[in-house]
């Protein structure tokens, strides 16, 4: 089972980073390739479209731990993508925050697969640590929409 753990430090409190973070309506503007909707709170289920259709596919999840403004847990549920994934915020010193992204992926067809996941995972990665840093400009300045996250 391949874990994936990246982070970024964001010029914010935890409680301002972790709005962002689980605002899944938005999470288009800092996400690279992807659009999300969801729900909060445990239970609630996230759906989220990476790609540009027809090109893409679909990543349902469940919210399996919501701890606001700590850390939110999700386990993948679709066809394409599956595991368990983590967001977490970590308080630092000056008011900022560092924010975790955890990923435990659950590869199909046995070592097929696994040869698969390490020709796509530079690809992956990359994606995320783009979309972190774009995440890190964007959280401080996001304007709250008024529907509660936490």
């Amino acid at each position: 089972m391949p874990e994936i753990t990246l982070s970024v430090d964001v010029d914010a409190t935890p409680q301002v980073v972790w709005d962002a973070m689980v605002d899944w309506d938005r999470q288009g503007e800092w996400m690279v390739l992807t659009s999300v909707t969801g729900g909060h709170g445990s239970g609630a289920t996230i759906e989220a479209y990476t790609g540009k259709a027809p090109l893409g596919f679909l990543d349902t999840m469940t919210i399996t731990d919501w701890q606001p403004p700590r850390r939110c847990e999700v386990l993948h549920t679709g066809r394409v993508v599956r595991g368990t994934a983590a967001f977490e915020t970590e308080e630092l010193p000056g008011g900022r925050t560092r924010f975790l992204w955890t990923e435990w992926l659950v590869l199909p067809f046995g070592l097929l697969g696994e040869v698969a996941f390490a020709l796509v995972r530079p690809v992956f990665v990359a994606g995320i640590r783009v979309s972190l840093r774009r995440f890190a400009r964007w959280a401080p300045t996001r304007q709250p929409t008024g529907r509660p996250a936490s």
